[in-house]
């Protein structure tokens, strides 16, 4: 039997290290979620967190970092803002912010796969995942809130839930590709 052959039939998709760090990484998403000041969509380090998993751990195991982060608010551990959890979080107003995470993860992960891992890239995916979460948390805001109390027009809804976060999340991002870059070299050292 070709030992190559069977090196490779058996290597897991993740290395326990691997495991470990998308597990770590989770618990920080979480820990940054309970760091809130409150309003219709609480402020939170939760976007800070998900841009340096994705940074730091790389487009495949952030996003899975970020769907572990997810799905461990949906069973129940307290990892959302204001120490919440369960269904009814993701199915609330605010739940399309938190379903945006998946849609930054992946637009990051695909712009690493497609351009590399470059310093100006990062910086643009992290810009361009922000918009995306604006963007699919505020429709779900509009559909969720319409459906429970009222239609409400567009731009009150950006005037609540993106407008007054967008200079805070700008900080977040210069925050987290400052921190990315040394605690990538550490978290990998000697394994890229």
């Amino acid at each position: 039997m070709n030992d190559s052959f069977s090196a490779t039939k058996n290597t897991p998709r993740f290395k326990t290290i691997d495991m470990v760090y998308i597990a770590l990484f989770s618990v920080l998403i979480g820990i940054c979620s309970w760091i809130s000041i409150p309003a219709a969509v609480p402020f939170t380090m939760q976007t800070f967190a998900i841009f340096l998993t994705v940074a730091v751990l790389g487009g495949k195991k952030g996003t899975a970092s970020v769907l572990l982060y997810i799905l461990m608010g949906l069973v129940g551990i307290p990892v959302f803002s204001g120490f919440k959890a369960g269904p009814g979080v993701l199915l609330g107003t605010t739940g399309g912010y938190i379903i945006g995470f998946i849609f930054t993860a992946l637009l990051m992960w695909g712009m690493e796969k497609l351009l590399g891992k470059r310093f100006w890239i990062l910086t643009i995916s992290m810009i361009l995942g922000l918009i995306v979460c604006y963007g699919f948390g505020t429709a779900w805001f509009m559909v969720v809130y319409a459906r429970n109390t009222g239609a409400v027009g567009l731009g009150t809804v950006l005037g609540w839930c993106v407008i007054p976060f967008i200079i805070p999340d700008c900080v977040k991002i210069a925050l987290a590709l400052v921190l990315s870059v040394p605690l990538r070299k550490a978290a990998f050292r000697g394994r890229q």
